[in-house]
């Protein structure tokens, strides 16, 4: 029987809950594809999983991760969108986690890699850039010359999202901490707030908003924005909105709480705006599978600039 390795967990709890596993390699079903993992990306999501602070997964055992990017190596019947050999990129959902040599996915969950990037580079997109594009895109349609604020811009989502405004003709305001500035103004950022020390509620004319905080900033964010303006809230599920809800709609401006679903079309169309413009994640560290406790712990401190990205060992991330 043909084998393959995945992190796994048998309970909830630390980093050291987290195992390299063999586990009997799957076969694609109808519509899906079995892809040999190049790069898996990480995001906060997947500590707050292992924790029990998220219930997404159901109860342990299971496999982490939902980014990903390699080289299709199985096609189920009715699959016909991908040959075996090409390289795609795209995101998985429970129970086929992306933290594992290979992993089973329906086609309509890929799409062809951006040219432009390895897959240590594609990883890091389909969760994190995927949803800042359909926020700022998609949903708030941002156009040249509109002011755009992004919370946590150094972040996973935050710091594409900033490039991927700068695409749009947008003037960007971020909000970091100083010691970030210059990173953030290297990708495109017009205008900077160190939020330990300033009072970004101050701002005005606001177009657009993306939130990658929440918690208090949805309440604090409203004031900037102009009526008719966005503000898109996409940390996920958790936390209380009611009391934003109701302020936005008092002052006619449109609160969205927004919640992942890419598409084969936009996955191309995304990975299209990466060629075209130069979109390029920060990696904030790379770890093989047998370091996935690291990768976790680092994660948890809240202070990654861009994305972390898991490799399989002994195999090249390009």
């Amino acid at each position: 029987m043909t084998m393959t390795r995945v992190i796994t967990q048998q309970a909830l709890g630390g980093s050291d809950v987290l195992e390299l596993a063999e586990t009997p390699l799957p076969s694609p079903g109808p519509g899906e594809v079995l892809v040999r993992v190049r790069a898996a990306g990480m995001n906060p999501a997947d500590w707050k999983v292992r924790i029990g602070k998220v219930d997404f997964f159901g109860p342990p055992p299971f496999v982490l991760g939902h980014e990903f990017s390699g080289t299709v190596e199985g096609v189920g019947e009715g699959a016909a969108r991908f040959a075996v050999g090409e390289e795609v990129y795209g995101w998985t959902v429970p129970p086929h986690g992306s933290h594992a040599d290979h992993v089973v996915v329906t086609e309509d969950r890929i799409a062809p890699k951006p040219r432009t990037l390895d897959h240590v580079g594609a990883a890091a997109l389909p969760i994190s850039g995927f949803t800042a594009y359909q926020a700022l895109v998609a949903l708030s349609d941002v156009q040249p010359g509109q002011r755009v604020l992004i919370h946590g811009a150094a972040g996973g989502v935050g710091h594409l999202g900033v490039q991927i405004a700068k695409a749009q003709g947008a003037y960007v305001i971020g909000t970091a901490r100083a010691a970030k500035h210059d990173y953030l103004r290297g990708l495109g950022a017009d205008e900077l707030i160190d939020y330990t020390v300033e009072d970004f509620s101050t701002l005005r004319d606001i177009d657009a908003a993306l939130d990658t905080v929440s918690n208090d900033y949805g309440l604090r964010t409203l004031p900037t924005l102009k009526p008719g303006g966005i503000l898109v809230d996409v940390v996920g599920v958790g936390v209380d909105r009611t009391e934003v809800t109701a302020r936005a709609a008092e002052l006619g401006i449109r609160f969205v709480e927004f919640f992942l679903e890419p598409t084969p079309a936009v996955l191309t169309a995304f990975a299209e705006l990466v060629d075209t413009h130069g979109v390029r994640p920060t990696i904030a560290g790379t770890f093989t599978l047998a370091e996935a406790a690291k990768a976790h712990e680092l994660s948890e401190t809240g202070r990654v600039q861009g994305k972390i990205v898991l490799v399989p060992q002994a195999v090249s991330p390009r």
